[in-house]
């Protein structure tokens, strides 16, 4: 990476991490390797490995440009690109857990990890306990002298509790666990997890990194303590990702402060605005004081992202779904953090101990950069729909 000052702001790193464009004759972009046999000078080397690069699945000049971007950007020390979100989660828990083994969830996890957790990983013999968000320290009457790992995701998928991590780290360290983290909704630019005790920072870079919702990828970045196991784990799956994905995403990069910041200054915009709403029960967003988790999130984070969750006032699904058909500007889609925006009637029947009555239909809203007045004028529709039921 160019050697850059160390006090510096965090889109002048953005723009500049990765690679040093003199390795490269001074283009400013790292070139897309497209490789799998790499050759070596002699038998000496072949034999000794004796050289940087080996075989594709062990890293290209492309997937190091992106893993030390995001390196600079966590503070670890090293991250593995995985060709989706939902593998950054499968291979870190694969790294860490085995057979006998107890795995401690948060239970507002997003549901493939659940998914993994009481499918592949029960299969293995790990045993999962799912606890509630809220819980901090109190985790510790959770923790047994087999639990090896403590997943957490602040704020929660869909409905978005906060977490108290540093607590939980501390907790969790003094059992030998490793602490892993989803840290999508945030992104490193709002929320540092190593900074904080966490142990692997997950994220799905088909969000805020790809941006434009066009590209799947996964991040998985590790302090110390876990690189050299994740990384191996990482190699003997073969799990590795396309240069042009990779590419993709770390061209990405350079302009997410920017994007970030324009999504998260729309979406606090239209939380404010559907807080006065008829018709809305409640909006779930951290980032607004009257959210329970919201002194939180103000100690810990240092800006909220483009997705929250409002509550309809009653009215079942049939209320959600007069309130989604009517929508004009927001796509009816999964994931999030591309640059359109998009609505989706949340599912909460996975969940165990977290099973909130929320008094309406929950619908989970990513605002884009559309203009904010637009999109306001959409959820009026949406709204409107509703009112006509009756």
């Amino acid at each position: 990476m160019t050697k850059l000052p160390k006090d510096i702001g965090i889109n002048t790193l953005l723009a500049h991490a990765g690679h040093d464009p003199e390795d490269y004759h001074g283009f400013v972009n790292p070139p897309v390797v497209h490789a799998s046999t790499v050759l070596f000078p002699d038998t000496e080397t072949m034999l000794g490995r004796k050289q940087r690069y080996t075989y594709g699945t062990r890293g290209t000049p492309t997937t190091d440009a992106l893993a030390s971007a995001v390196d600079a950007l966590e503070g670890s020390a090293g991250t593995i690109c995985v060709p989706s979100g939902l593998a950054a989660v499968t291979i870190p828990l694969l790294a860490f857990l085995s057979s006998g083994d107890h795995l401690l969830c948060v239970d507002s996890v997003y549901n493939p990890t659940r998914r993994f957790a009481d499918g592949l990983l029960k299969r293995m013999g790990v045993e999962t306990t799912y606890y509630e968000p809220e819980m901090g320290a109190d985790i510790e009457r959770l923790i047994r002298p087999n639990t090896k790992v403590v997943w957490t995701e602040s704020p929660g998928s869909n409905t978005f509790e906060m977490q108290d991590i540093p607590a939980i780290c501390e907790v969790a360290h003094r059992h030998d666990a490793i602490v892993m983290m989803d840290n999508t909704w945030a992104t490193p630019l709002y929320f540092k997890p190593l900074d904080f005790g966490v142990d692997i920072s997950i994220h799905a870079a088909t969000k805020y990194p790809g941006g434009h919702s066009d590209v799947l990828l996964g991040l998985v970045s590790a302090n110390e303590r876990c690189w050299t196991q994740l990384h191996d784990t990482h190699i003997t799956m073969g799990c590795c990702s396309g240069p042009d994905d990779v590419y993709q995403v770390q061209r990405g990069l350079k302009t997410m402060g920017i994007r970030l910041d324009r999504h998260q200054k729309s979406a606090l915009e239209i939380a404010r605005w559907c807080e006065g709403q008829d018709g809305i029960a409640s909006v779930l967003n951290p980032a607004l004081p009257s959210h329970p988790g919201y002194d939180l999130w103000k100690r810990d984070f240092s800006g909220s992202s483009g997705l929250f969750s409002i509550v309809l006032d009653g009215g079942g699904q049939d209320a959600a779904a007069a309130f989604l058909d009517a929508l004009t500007i927001f796509g009816l889609g999964y994931s999030w953090g591309g640059h359109e925006s998009l609505a989706v009637l949340v599912n909460l029947s996975d969940r165990t101990v977290a099973r909130g009555d929320y008094g309406g239909s929950v619908i989970r809203l990513q605002i884009g950069l559309e203009d904010p007045a637009d999109l306001v004028a959409d959820l009026e529709r949406g709204l409107a729909a509703v009112k006509a039921l009756d």
